[in-house]
């Protein structure tokens, strides 16, 4: 006798829209684990100069040792790119079009950008999207929209103009900040090699529960209940850190095409065209509460996230950072120290050969100053101190070399000099070909950069501030362009080919 249970076809059965962007989500982190967690994750330690047993080279190994050339060639480089982006003061210009007489406008939303860039620490963000990019090999920055109360002292007259109170003006203001993420709390289409190329992306993160209450409160995420998430140590921004798991909801923030009636079904909206996908921003809380789920708000319909690699790598979204430049010679460089060390603790430290039938039975054969041993017999017969030879000089030309493998690979310049880490040559004429090479790639990462990144913020973060703040903004076509200047060492090296001229 047959059951009498039915089994739909899975084809038939309606997904909801959470399901359908957690699924996207969980695939596109699958690909990051199988392909960039692990490599990931040994950037990052050498970064930080954080042992692991996975870095080790030779099994005999003791030493933890970890050379800073990596992390000096980081620092060096993130500095480069700061310093010529941001070493002049003003770091991007406005520009009007060719009709407009008035170009008054124009300084005034320069002037009015740069303060409240300044107001919600834009360049810092930037700085640490730098460090991202140099470690991981791209830099990731979410826009970021947030109303706040802003606060002015200010007096007002009372009685007649008699007396001044002296208060508080507040206003209510939407700025934009920029929020970096870290490549673990980032999710992209695997096929896409840009932002606006791919189907959508996430960023995926931890926030604090009092976060997410606020915004429910503001009307901004729906008033359901959310509760705390479990665990998970894979979107930690350190790996070795103990997790806190109190007070913790897990945010997935989804930007990009969606399924048109899956999104009509979510709003209860009637959305207007013929398209089956539609741009839009969902928001789900622990892997299946809705929060939020709406058509792209933005007037210019992009999306708030700019991205950008430190080197591009063909037909690829992830770039290639410093450490991936000098990973194998910082390796390199680790072992040769940890042998040299390993070494040195059998060459350093005195050892005894004893004749064991010849110690007295229960004595302890140790060493230290003013120790009596006993020994049956003439003790020059019974102990004899011994060692396994010297360490070989030739370890410091290997470190050295190694070390010199770390810049060229790297283009970091030592701050030990530039006459003998460079090139190896003391002429000008070496030194000078040198530093134009060096230049020259720091000039790639500065246009990757620029293009990429800096830029599209600038203007998405323009496009924000005239749709969300009108009366401070006015509504204009402008076109935007960073101002870079040249870094130190390019500043530098100007300068030495200025005196040689003058000489």
């Amino acid at each position: 006798m047959k059951d009498d249970f039915y089994s739909p076809d899975p084809l038939l059965v309606q997904e909801s829209l959470e399901e359908w962007v957690m699924t996207k989500c969980e695939d596109w982190r699958d690909n990051y684990q199988s392909n960039y967690e692990e490599k990931f994750d040994e950037y990052y330690r050498l970064w930080r100069g954080i042992w692991d047993p996975a870095d080790t080279e030779r099994k005999s190994e003791r030493s933890r040792i970890i050379s800073p050339a990596l992390q000096q060639a980081v620092e060096s480089n993130v500095a480069e790119m700061e310093e010529a982006t941001f070493g002049r003061g003003k770091w991007f210009d406005v520009s009007d079009d060719m009709n407009d007489k008035e170009s008054q406008d124009v300084l005034y939303l320069r002037n009015k950008l740069t303060e409240d860039f300044e107001n919600t620490k834009v360049r810092k963000a930037v700085a640490e999207c730098l460090i991202n990019a140099a470690v991981f090999g791209t830099g990731v920055g979410e826009i970021i929209i947030e109303e706040i109360k802003e606060m002015a002292p200010a007096t007002q007259p009372i009685m007649d103009g008699q007396l001044q109170a002296v208060g508080v003006n507040i206003t209510d203001r939407v700025v934009v900040k920029l929020k970096p993420v870290m490549p673990q709390n980032f999710l992209i289409d695997p096929v896409a090699t840009s932002i606006e190329d791919a189907m959508g992306v996430a960023v995926d993160e931890f926030v604090g529960s009092h976060h997410v209450e606020q915004l429910q409160e503001n009307g901004v995420y729906r008033d359901v209940y959310v509760g705390t998430a479990a665990p998970d140590t894979n979107l930690e921004p350190d790996q070795d850190i103990t997790v806190y798991s109190d007070d913790k909801v897990r945010l997935t923030k989804y930007y990009g095409l969606v399924p048109k009636h899956m999104l009509e079904e979510a709003t209860d909206e009637k959305i207007e065209g013929d398209a089956g996908y539609v741009e839009a921003v969902v928001v789900i809380a622990n892997g299946g509460v809705l929060l939020k789920a709406e058509a792209n708000p933005y007037m210019m319909q992009d999306r708030p996230v700019v991205a950008f690699p430190w080197d591009v790598v063909p037909s690829m979204f992830w770039g290639r950072g410093v450490c991936e430049k000098g990973n194998n010679s910082q390796k390199a460089l680790d072992t040769e120290l940890r042998a040299r060390i390993d070494a040195l603790s059998l060459t350093i430290h005195p050892m005894l050969a004893i004749d064991a039938t010849r110690f007295p039975r229960g004595a302890k054969p140790e060493i230290r100053p003013g120790k009596t041993i006993l020994t049956n017999g003439d003790p020059r017969e019974v102990l004899q101190p011994f060692n396994f030879g010297q360490v070989g000089q030739i370890t410091f030309a290997q470190a050295a070399s190694l070390q010199q493998m770390v810049q060229q690979a790297t283009g970091a310049v030592d701050s030990a000099g530039l006459a003998g880490n460079v090139n190896g040559e003391a002429t000008a004429a070496g030194i000078s070909m040198s530093l134009g090479a060096i230049i020259k790639r720091h000039k790639r990462t500065l246009i990757n950069f620029q293009q990429s990144f800096l830029i599209p913020f600038v203007k998405k973060a323009a496009y924000r501030y005239m749709q969300f703040d009108p009366e401070n903004y006015p509504v204009k076509d402008y076109k935007f362009n960073a101002t870079s200047t040249l870094g130190i060492i390019a500043r530098e090296y100007e300068v030495t080919q200025l005196v040689q001229l003058l000489q």
